[in-house]
């Protein structure tokens, strides 16, 4: 056997790229499954947010020790421990928490479709912090984050004329969580490439546990005991460690490989946009939860202007093509 063969990872099979795409998708119903997930638990915002940054925290820790590249966590933050810390704390720890409060006040529809803004918004935060153009591929998908914001909005009203409890706080609580998660994507970019985006992810959820536990005892008067998990129901142990280890750890790992793997990244990114379809359809099927027209109108406007993001210069191409030649002079 010869032993100068090109490694894997340099020259790609065919099943391989499929591998890695299909490890994106799973990462994607990873983060599409969180808000079902949530509901499952029956926990406040507040509380169910603790339980997943200490189980999901714990099982990051586990696997960056479990690897030589990512086994040194005290490194990082001897060399930049304000950086990690803020980012970790105030970027992802701080919008996961406005995520989950915002669960409290709406549906999973309404809070999946308003998260999934969050690469859009990345877009122009770039734009204000690193100078970066913003073409007109992305103006696009930007359009479509403004009238699918919109829709939801209007969902909130309707709920409240209707005579039912208003989601406008949630509904605003979720787009506050993509605003600061957009932030934090841009920001943590240079970190990312220094220490990986493992170790940062198992900053972000391990020093976010420990910044959220007391926030949430002093503030709600929850002071959660993590030696309690097995004492309650078990659906609802179930449900928190699906949370901490499904949702968390692993969907994020399947989804960081998967995208540090398949040929076109930015296209593997746009997977991610199928995040409010996989969350309506579980919310639908297994809650029975309501599926209200401004709803899937919402759905449609962000993935059909991300789709129309995807394919511009065909669009504009054949646009152009069709378009009838001025006559002769």
């Amino acid at each position: 056997m010869a032993t100068n063969r090109t490694p894997l990872s340099d020259n790609p099979s065919r099943a391989f790229i499929w591998l890695a795409y299909l490890a994106a998708f799973a990462g994607v119903c990873g983060h599409a499954s969180s808000e079902f997930v949530v509901k499952l638990t029956a926990l406040q915002g507040a509380e169910v947010t603790v339980w997943r940054f200490a189980i999901g925290g714990a099982a990051l820790v586990l696997v960056s020790l479990a690897r030589s590249s990512t086994r040194d966590l005290i490194t990082p933050l001897r060399q930049d421990f304000w950086p990690i810390v803020g980012l970790s704390i105030g970027g992802m720890a701080f919008g996961q928490f406005l995520f989950h409060l915002a669960l409290d006040y709406a549906s999973v529809v309404q809070v999946a479709t308003l998260v999934t803004t969050m690469p859009i918004f990345v877009v122009f935060v770039a734009r204000v912090v690193e100078g970066n153009p913003i073409t007109a591929p992305k103006i696009v998908s930007g359009i479509g984050a403004f009238l699918g914001t919109l829709f939801l909005l209007t969902d909130g009203v309707l709920d409240k004329l209707e005579g039912g409890a208003s989601s406008l706080p949630g509904i605003l609580l979720a787009i506050g969580c993509a605003f600061i998660g957009a932030f934090y994507l841009v920001l943590v970019r240079p970190w990312i490439r220094k220490y990986g985006a493992i170790r940062m992810t198992t900053y972000t959820f391990a020093l976010g546990a420990m910044a959220i536990w007391p926030v949430v005892g002093f503030l709600w008067g929850i002071w959660v005991d993590p030696t309690t998990l097995f004492d309650r129901p078990d659906g609802q142990a179930a449900a928190i460690l699906t949370l901490g280890i499904w949702n968390t750890c692993i969907g994020f790992i399947l989804w960081l490989w998967g995208l540090g793997h398949v040929p076109d990244p930015a296209r593997g990114n746009y997977l991610f946009f199928l995040k409010p379809v996989i969350a309506a359809l579980l919310a639908y099927f297994i809650l029975g939860s309501e599926i209200t027209v401004p709803q899937v109108l919402a759905v449609l406007a962000i993935t059909g202007f991300v789709l129309g993001e995807i394919f511009y210069d065909e669009i504009r191409e054949l646009v152009i093509r069709r378009r009838p030649l001025p006559p002769d002079p």
